[in-house]
C-alpha cells in the first residue's frame, strides 16, 4: 500500500499539476473542512473540489476550491444542503 503522502491520481484523469502554494493534500483538506478523508474523494467526484497534483506529483486539491467549499458550508441553508445531497446522490446513479 502506498503511504498517504505519496499517493497520485491515475494518469487517465489528467489532473493539472500546480505550484505547492496553491495546493493542499487530501488529508490537509479534510482537516481544514472538518470531514473524514473519504469525504474528500466524494467531494472531488461530485465536482465540489478541484483535484490537482503538486510539483512532486502528489494527489491533492486546489486551495481555492477548499476555501469555496468552506465558505459554502458556513453560509448554506439547511434546504440548500439537502438539495445538494439529493443532486449528488442522483449524479452517482
Amino acid at each position: 500500500m502506498t503511504p498517504r503522502g505519496e499517493r497520485r491520481y491515475p494518469t487517465l484523469l489528467r489532473v493539472p499539476q500546480v505550484a505547492d502554494d496553491v495546493w493542499l493534500s487530501q488529508p490537509e483538506a479534510a482537516r481544514h473542512l472538518g470531514v473524514a478523508l473519504f469525504r474528500i474523494g466524494a467531494l472531488i467526484a461530485c465536482g465540489h473540489l478541484a483535484p490537482a497534483e503538486n510539483s512532486a506529483g502528489r494527489a491533492g486539491v486546489m486551495i481555492t476550491s477548499v476555501q469555496a467549499e468552506k465558505t459554502w458550508r458556513d453560509s448554506a441553508t439547511y434546504r440548500a444542503k439537502v438539495l445538494r445531497l439529493l443532486k449528488d446522490t442522483v449524479g452517482f446513479l
